[in-house]
C-alpha cells in the first residue's frame, strides 16, 4: 500500500491522517482529522473561563464579621469569672481578658481576621480558666469530703471502744 493511498477499514475509506500509527513506545496512536491547535485552544479557553468564574465566585464569598466569635469569647470569660477563675486561674483569665480586649480593638479598626483569631484565642483561654477553676473547686470539695469521712471514722472508733 502506498503512503498516499487512503486506508480502508470496515468498508469505509479513511484519510491518511486517521491511520493508527505507533508512537515512540510502540503503542498505537490514533490520529484524527483536524489540527490539534484548535482543540488545545478550546481547552485553554475553557480553563480560562473556569478560572475566571472561580475567581469571581471567591471574591464574593468573603467571611462575615466575627461577631459570633466575639460573643462566644465574651460568654466564655463571663462563665470563667462565675466559676471563680480570678481566684483559681488568675493568669489564664487575665490572658483571656487581654485577648478579648485586643479582639474588640481589632474589630473596631476593621481588621476582621485578626479580631477573629484573637476572639478564638480569648475563648480558648477563658475555657481553660473555667476548667482549671472547676478542677480546683472539685479538688477542694474532695479534700473537704475526705476530711469529713476521716472525722466520722475517728468518731465511730471512739464510740466503739466504750
Amino acid at each position: 500500500m502506498s503512503m498516499h493511498t487512503p486506508l480502508v477499514e470496515s468498508g469505509v475509506r479513511l484519510p491518511l491522517q486517521a491511520r493508527r500509527q505507533p508512537d515512540h513506545n510502540g503503542r498505537a496512536k490514533n490520529f484524527r482529522h483536524g489540527s490539534p491547535m484548535h482543540r488545545s485552544f478550546a481547552q485553554i479557553r475553557n480553563f480560562l473561563l473556569g478560572t475566571g468564574l472561580a475567581c469571581a465566585i471567591s471574591a464574593c464569598a468573603t467571611l462575615p464579621p466575627p461577631t459570633a466569635e466575639l460573643n462566644n469569647a465574651q460568654q466564655a470569660v463571663v462563665r470563667a469569672t462565675g466559676a471563680d477563675a480570678d481566684q483559681y486561674a488568675s493568669a489564664e483569665i487575665a490572658t483571656a481578658r487581654g485577648a478579648l480586649t485586643r479582639a474588640q480593638a481589632a474589630m473596631a479598626e476593621g481588621r476582621e481576621d485578626d479580631a477573629r483569631n484573637l476572639a478564638k484565642a480569648a475563648w480558648a483561654d477563658a475555657d481553660l480558666a473555667h476548667a482549671l477553676s472547676r478542677e480546683a473547686l472539685a479538688t477542694a470539695e474532695l479534700a473537704q469530703r475526705r476530711a469529713e469521712v476521716e472525722h466520722l471514722q475517728k468518731r465511730l472508733q471512739g464510740e466503739g471502744s466504750r
